[in-house]
């Protein structure tokens, strides 16, 4: 599908080109894609950040190797105060 877009440290999903197949959910490797109804509560604002988002950043139409840092952000909690938007 090209429902993945990508930022500079960030990647998100368009909610309009997704077809809610919930495929994507198991393949996360941290645990950070929820099918629509399972959506924490604390997590609702990602849909109206990733439908913006997803305007504005390119398709990624194949998987790339994680950044050499992820483990570091592993569980880290309100790191979207470090979204580079621009991208």
């Amino acid at each position: 599908m090209d429902c993945f877009h990508e930022g500079e440290n960030f990647l998100v999903i368009d909610p309009d080109e997704c077809i809610d197949c919930s495929l994507c959910v198991p393949e996360c490797p941290i645990d950070a894609i929820y099918a629509e109804e399972d959506l924490p509560e604390d997590q609702i604002h990602f849909i109206k950040l990733n439908a913006d988002l997803s305007l504005k950043w390119p398709v990624i139409t194949e998987m790339k190797p994680h950044p050499e840092d992820a483990k570091d952000w592993e569980g880290v909690k309100d790191k979207v105060q470090y979204l580079e938007v621009e991208g």
